[in-house]
């Protein structure tokens, strides 16, 4: 991303989801011809000099035989993107006047180059096009391929370009390119969603009650039963009756998924629905590497980051779940760089009751009682108060299974979540936050408990030994009840379903 400022061209490298300027100058001096770049620049920014030259080849459009020095500025930034190339290019062509600097002055321009001076996709095409936008840059040029995406960040004036001939010609005025103005993500084409349905699953009305209620306030969910009970049929049909992503969520999803994907030149119009197998590493969850890119649970910002088998994961793992359950963000730091990326997530977990699965069921257990507690208490205690929504998913008969659906489908489940959605959307006075996301202040400046409700429940977090943020979520899942009933105020039932969804003792052997 690049602006042309004096005799430099102004760049930004990124760092997460936010940026800084870079000056890329260019200087051409006699000498032996070469093109040489500084400024603490990776393989893949150095390796541009040698696409940049084939480029100029190919569009038959004059490399100064001299020294080309290439600078990116400041140099104690490490610089790792080939979204500088085009850059480069237009710096060359500067220093070399074969274009007038009143022509990039108030433009950024990004893209990768081929040997055949084609102008390839970059990652994170969104996240630049937002950080030049905040700059005061209000005219992109960029590839072809990412011009979707950029269409997606208003008051932009968005200018596609397919080869280097096309910048240069458009750049001296021989050929102008045509000039688009960015719009809304809510014109986008809607992909229609392929999940399972809520009729599929055969019984386990309570389960899809919890379900429901995570789903229109924001909740974290276990689902704790044996095998074959259908626990992952459930987790996979909740993005079924989940609220489509408004205009602002496309943008930061799609942001998200540019940094982190083969895919980064797409639009992400569903809500993600992440599964890390539960040999995951670290880094593939929470994030990082050595030039640090969004993980797992970023990647399920503003969807859900499904853990099946939670006890299964490592220790490291699940505790470095901790922040973003908490802060709905989680904080990289690395030696070289400490990175911030948002983690708005439903997490939905799922647990066997022991390492067989069949602990407290009509089937045989074979753990031993060690192994038993041993298995329960890889969750600690700071994880399970973190979640809202406990559900015991009981066997169904073999009988039911091939009978005649019943159910209620999620298309009818889906219209209930809207409309509360809209309650809660019309009440904080913001179309993304959800009664999950409250803090404590707001808690008590909108959650209105009724006299006997308060009663209940001061009686049940002392007799039940409930922490003080176990008492706060309580009354968060208590106020998405009432919003799904369409009441002002959190009732005495409302509770009570609230209370049934709090995590079970641990059992004793």
């Amino acid at each position: 991303m690049y602006f042309i400022v004096s005799n430099t061209i102004k760049s930004v490298v990124e760092f997460g989801t936010t940026g800084i300027l870079v000056d890329i100058e260019c200087n051409i001096t006699n000498g032996l011809p070469a093109i040489v770049i500084v400024g603490f620049a990776n393989k893949a920014v150095d390796e541009a000099k040698e696409r940049v030259r084939s480029a100029f080849s190919s569009c038959k459009l004059e490399l100064p035989r001299k020294r080309i020095t290439i600078n990116l500025a400041p140099a104690d930034l490490p610089k790792d993107s080939t979204s500088f190339d085009l850059a480069i290019a237009a710096s060359i062509l500067l220093a070399s006047q074969q274009i007038k600097e009143s022509s990039l002055s108030e433009a950024v321009v990004i893209g990768e180059l081929g040997l055949n001076g084609s102008v390839r996709a970059v990652r994170g095409a969104i996240g630049k096009a937002l950080t030049a936008r905040d700059l005061g840059y209000k005219t992109i040029y960029l590839p072809k391929a990412n011009f979707s995406q950029a269409m997606l960040v208003p008051g932009m004036t968005v200018i596609p370009i397919t080869n280097l001939r096309d910048l240069y010609l458009d750049l001296t005025s021989a050929v102008p390119l045509k000039k688009y103005t960015s719009g809304s993500a809510e014109k986008q084409i809607r992909e229609p969603a392929k999940y399972s349905d809520f009729c599929d699953v055969v019984g386990q009305y309570r389960a899809k009650r919890a379900l429901e209620i995570a789903a229109a306030g924001g909740h974290n969910v276990l689902l704790s039963g044996p095998p074959g009970t259908g626990k992952s049929m459930l987790a996979k049909a909740l993005p079924s009756i989940l609220p489509d992503l408004s205009a602002e969520e496309i943008l930061e999803v799609t942001q998200l998924h540019s940094l982190n994907t083969r895919q980064y030149d797409q639009i992400i119009t569903t809500r993600p629905f992440r599964a890390p197998h539960h040999s995951s590493s670290l880094v593939s969850i929470v994030g990082g590497g050595q030039y640090p890119r969004p993980g797992e649970i970023s990647m399920s910002h503003n969807g859900i980051l499904f853990m099946d088998e939670l006890p299964e994961f490592s220790k490291t793992t699940l505790e470095a779940l901790r922040q973003p359950l908490e802060d709905r963000e989680i904080v990289v730091a690395r030696a070289r760089d400490s990175l911030t990326f948002p983690a708005n997530f439903m997490l939905v977990a799922t647990a066997n009751p022991c390492p067989c699965g069949y602990y407290g069921t009509t089937k045989t257990c074979v753990c031993m009682p060690q192994q038993i507690i041993k298995y329960q208490h890889k969750l600690s205690g700071p994880i399970l108060d973190r979640i809202d929504l406990y559900v015991d998913v009981d066997e169904v008969k073999h009988a039911k299974l091939l009978g005649k659906v019943t159910a209620e489908p999620s298309a009818d489940i889906r219209k209930r979540i809207i409309a509360s959605r809209k309650i809660q959307n019309s009440r904080y006075k913001d179309s993304t936050k959800t009664n999950a996301k409250l803090s404590n202040k707001e808690i008590k400046l909108y959650a209105k408990l009724s006299e006997p409700a308060k009663a209940l429940l001061d009686q049940a977090a002392e007799k039940l030994g409930i922490s003080a943020r176990s008492y706060i979520r309580i009354v968060k899942i208590a106020l998405t009840i009432a919003d799904l009933d369409g009441s002002e105020n959190i009732d005495t039932k409302h509770l009570s379903e609230a209370l049934q969804y709090r995590k079970p003792a641990k059992v004793s052997i």
